[in-house]
């Protein structure tokens, strides 16, 4: 245990394992959710632009995604998905992002997926490590946890 892991405002994975049962498995399902909801966004969106954006969907799918997981996260710390799984993301004092976090673990997980080898490593992350921290996580020394009641 480092000396970060001893100052930290984050559950304790030891003695307070309730916080991130399941979590790894939770992050994903809220993935899908949050992937169709931002798909739906992404498609209502298309004619606003005189159908346009068929030609550069992808990008446009990738905007719609930042704006949506930065507002969601931002408001409560939560996307969507994540809501309806129960969990919220958590900064090293325990605390909810506020819209600077939200923003820069937002861009982080952009990168991560541009980059796709580092979501793959920070998935694997998520699954091995005690608090389940994804690669930007643990740069921004944040986690999600279960929701507390």
């Amino acid at each position: 245990m480092t000396s970060h892991h001893l100052t930290s405002g984050l559950p304790d994975p030891q003695t307070e394992a309730a916080f991130y049962e399941g979590v790894p498995l939770k992050r994903f399902i809220a993935w899908v959710v949050d992937a169709i909801v931002i798909t739906l966004f992404s498609l209502i969106a298309v004619p606003f632009t005189a159908f346009t954006a068929i030609f550069y969907f992808p990008f446009m799918m990738l905007f719609v995604g930042f704006i949506y997981r930065w507002g969601t996260i931002a408001s409560r710390s939560s996307t969507w998905g994540m809501r309806l799984m129960a969990i919220e993301f958590r900064n090293d004092d325990g605390h909810r992002f506020d819209s600077g976090e939200a923003a820069l673990h937002t861009l982080g997980y952009t990168v991560a997926w541009a980059v796709f080898p580092l979501q793959l490593v920070s998935m694997v992350m998520m699954c091995v490590t005690e608090r389940g921290q994804g690669l930007i996580d643990t740069i921004m020394h944040t986690t999600a946890i279960n929701k507390p009641a």
